[in-house]
């Protein structure tokens, strides 16, 4: 059961209605529809390259998910906007506020009429994507928005009553902040946004195509970078990662290329079982399947029929209602492409919404940037392809 988080009286009776005053004499104050807390700040710089100084971003919410080449955008001045919705649980420690479901919105100077939309990748917050997306689309121009999903860290499913609460809860944060910004992008520009971009990394990517299945009209299109296949009849990570983390734990390699992983990936195994494959497995079998009891490697999917169902709730069913762009690494170890994204894009087909879709399948790409550095002659970066089709 989800615990609840008890605000004094004062502080809710501050934070429900008025924000604190800006941190600049004159600087705007957009109000976030439904925010139940908020503040606002002039910036002589929205990116990182700036906001670390500032104390207005997280780098820890980003480490490792870009590879040290990837440009520095500087020097755009705007608005930016912290603050969460109500929420009872309190996985998200940014800000010393304790409090989940917290987003960023930032509003730059010099505005092109466009809107990026993000959610965070893997069970990271709010900042996570200010590197690879917020930095680069600033840049360029556009506004930007992002949320931490409404639960983070490694027991992120702690949060919620049923199996599969926590996830159903990314889509619903990610929905709640799409209607929110676009009004505070309204309010503050004075007019709508042309366009409005989904965009994405893992989970993140998830969300994105979640998105425009069920909410189309709220998006001009998406971009999504190795988004999180969910399918109830599987594949999904339940079905490939017990059988590649017994395939290490006996040193049978066999065992991981059957379960989808590209053979030239091989090098980078032992960090992911290491750092991904039993984590994974662990927290999202106490998030969709509570009731196992048994190792990461035991794990049989087929035989779960409470994972099943839980599945349902947070499935993919290839539908898309917006165009959509997708890139894939061949040798992301994590999320194998096979049983990914070369799925989802059969799924579109059979869907009847080819015409929405285009698929990029990319050699030697994984899926963190951050190992690029590691292995530069081996690996390829993504990021890059997808910040260019963003703002393409």
């Amino acid at each position: 059961m989800r615990r609840r988080l008890a605000l004094p009286v004062a502080v809710l009776l501050l934070v429900s209605g008025f924000a604190l005053p800006a941190e600049a004499h004159g600087c705007p104050r957009p109000r976030v529809p439904g925010a139940e807390y908020q503040e606002v700040a002039c910036l002589a710089d929205l990116t990182t390259a700036g906001t670390v100084a500032s104390g207005h971003t997280n780098p820890a919410d980003y480490a490792g998910l870009t590879h040290a080449g990837l440009p520095q955008q500087s020097n755009v001045p705007g608005v930016q906007i912290d603050g969460f919705f109500p929420d009872t649980s309190y996985t998200n420690k940014n800000h010393g506020w304790n409090h989940d479901s917290q987003f960023v919105i930032r509003l730059p100077k010099k505005w092109n009429g466009g809107l990026v939309m993000s959610g965070s990748p893997g069970v990271r917050a709010q900042y996570a994507n200010d590197r690879s997306i917020s930095d680069y689309v600033l840049a360029k121009g556009y506004a930007f928005a992002a949320t931490d999903k409404g639960n983070t860290g490694v027991e992120f499913y702690r949060d919620g009553v049923r199996p599969g609460d926590a996830i159903v809860e990314w889509n619903h944060r990610t929905t709640q902040l799409t209607r929110a910004a676009r009004a505070v992008v309204a309010q503050y520009y004075g007019r709508p946004a042309r366009e409005v971009v989904a965009a994405g990394i893992s989970n993140g990517g998830y969300l994105v195509r979640w998105q425009l299945e069920n909410h189309p009209e709220l998006y001009t299109r998406g971009v999504d970078l190795e988004g999180t296949l969910w399918s109830a009849d599987g594949p999904n990570l339940f079905t490939f990662l017990p059988p590649a983390i017994r395939g290490y734990e006996q040193q049978n390699p066999a065992l991981i290329t059957g379960a989808g992983f590209d053979p030239g990936s091989a090098f980078l195994w032992d960090f992911h079982y290491t750092v991904y494959w039993k984590l994974t497995q662990r927290i999202y079998a106490a998030e969709l399947d509570p009731s196992y009891q048994g190792t990461e490697a035991d794990y049989d999917y087929a035989s779960r029929p409470e994972a099943q169902q839980a599945v349902k709730r947070i499935a993919l069913t290839g539908k898309i209602g917006r165009p959509l762009v997708t890139y894939h690494g061949t040798f992301d170890s994590l999320l194998p492409i096979t049983q990914d994204s070369d799925v989802y894009a059969a799924m579109v087909r059979q869907a009847g919404r080819s015409a929405l879709f285009r698929y990029q399948r990319v050699e030697a790409g994984n899926h963190v940037d951050g190992l690029v550095d590691a292995y530069p002659d081996r690996l390829v970066p993504l990021v890059p392809l997808l910040q260019q089709a963003i703002t393409r």
